[in-house]
């Protein structure tokens, strides 16, 4: 027995091994990091869109791009062993060529790349136009309800007093005399809904009257009502006022943050027609922002939140300043 115990525990552990081994030539690496502009002031490192990102472990190479957020996603070669090192290579036309000498693991890598146009701006000579007093011009749609006018509409509950019910419905609330239901309706017309919606009883026995529970306060176009009356014919008023929905235009502004050479702002998803107002050197300009914003004084990018909302960042070119 204990020889065949002392077996079985080798073999176990034999088969436990080898399914290490198999486990880590077939596992799935993903490397997943961010590509950011390098600079010693944190609110400067901004994200960077489009790099072109290569994985070389020696053998294959595997290919991605970073997004609007400089997020990307690569995954290795089937083969590729956790702790083996490769090299992480990105590439813009922007900055600088950045190597990254990893080793492969389940780890978040940040990848910073210094730009060119730092150099390019040292290197300018002559004087530098101004952008000042910048604002930035969006609108949005609005829905705005006009009254146009108020429906009013009378309707009776003809009964009589002092039948007793007899379990014939309806009945009074107490279940002892007879009553009857009255109802009635109104029409906003097309296009049109009611609000401020008010029914009440005016003429009659209306303390032996009730009105059906209604909910107006998500008025639309056709509103109807119901009374109850377990007394003699009484009377009840309808009133409504009529609204037209309008759907309009209404323009926003909001001012940029500016951190050393290049300005931030956000729009809401529902932003149209965005478009920068700034004065250069002192005249004043409107510069539309389609969806790929180009400007000549600065080069911009644009990209979108989770929240689908919009962020901008526009960095001056050379021979211009804030």
């Amino acid at each position: 027995m204990a020889i065949w115990v002392a077996a079985i525990a080798a073999i176990g552990g034999s088969l436990a091994v080898l399914f290490l081994i198999h486990s880590n030539r077939t596992r799935v690496i993903t490397l997943k990091g961010a590509v950011i502009r390098q600079d010693t002031d944190p609110d400067k490192e901004l994200p960077i869109a489009n790099v072109k990102i290569t994985v070389a472990n020696g053998l294959t190479a595997s290919y991605g791009q970073s997004d609007s957020s400089g997020f990307f996603s690569l995954t290795l070669p089937k083969g590729s062993r956790p702790g083996r090192p490769v090299v992480l290579q990105f590439r813009h036309p922007d900055y600088h060529p950045l190597n990254l000498n990893v080793l492969a693991d389940d780890k978040l890598y940040v990848a910073r790349m210094v730009p060119v146009r730092q150099q390019r701006d040292v290197n300018h000579q002559g004087p530098q136009k101004v952008v000042s007093n910048i604002v930035v011009r969006y609108s949005v749609k609005t829905i705005t309800a006009v009254n146009v006018g108020s429906e009013v509409k009378s309707f009776q509950v003809v009964n009589t007093s002092n039948v007793p019910c007899n379990g014939r419905e309806p009945c009074s609330p107490d279940g002892k005399w007879k009553a009857a239901i009255g109802s009635t309706s109104l029409d906003a017309g097309e296009g049109n809904v009611f609000h401020n919606v008010r029914v009440s009883c005016i003429a009659g026995p209306c303390p032996f009257t009730m009105i059906k529970p209604y909910d107006f306060s998500q008025a639309g176009r056709i509103i109807s009502v119901t009374a109850l009356d377990w007394s003699d014919t009484a009377t009840f008023l309808l009133e409504a006022e009529v609204f037209h929905p309008m759907v309009s235009d209404r323009v926003r502004h909001s001012y940029p943050v500016i951190f050393g050479r290049a300005l931030n702002f956000t729009v809401p998803p529902s932003a149209e027609g965005v478009c920068i107002e700034a004065e250069i050197d002192g005249t004043s300009i409107i510069f539309p922002l389609g969806p790929d914003p180009v400007l000549r004084w600065a080069t911009c990018n644009a990209r979108v939140n989770p929240s689908q909302t919009r962020v901008y960042r526009c960095e001056l070119e050379p021979g211009y300043r804030f």
